[in-house]
């Protein structure tokens, strides 16, 4: 099996605070932990880990700007994601047409 570069955003979502993160932050161009957590009933400093476990995903960018740091999604790894779940879903309707396909002859 090839290693696809999905396994790490799916882990980083597979924790639903992050997918809450992320949600948070898909609605705005960037935000700051603070800002997040305002809205997240976690703590600053949980945002920020959750922060860093995303960005390592790939899913989040950030930016200093002065003594604040920006978060901003990024979509790359996101549709790298989206990508192999739709080869994976199209092999698997592959597998179904061939199925009905037997049971209708």
């Amino acid at each position: 099996m090839v290693e696809h570069g999905a396994g790490p955003v799916f882990s980083a979502l597979s924790d639903s605070t992050r997918r809450n993160v992320v949600e948070a932050l898909a609605g705005r161009e960037t935000a700051t932990a603070t800002e997040l957590a305002a809205e997240l009933p976690v703590t600053r400093q949980a945002v920020s880990k959750h922060l860093t476990a995303l960005g390592a995903a790939g899913l989040v960018a950030s930016e200093r700007r002065g003594r604040e740091t920006h978060y901003r999604l990024t979509p790359d790894a996101l549709a790298d994601a989206v990508s192999w779940m739709e080869q994976v879903g199209a092999q698997w309707e592959l597998r179904l047409a061939a199925l009905r396909s037997r049971f209708q002859e």
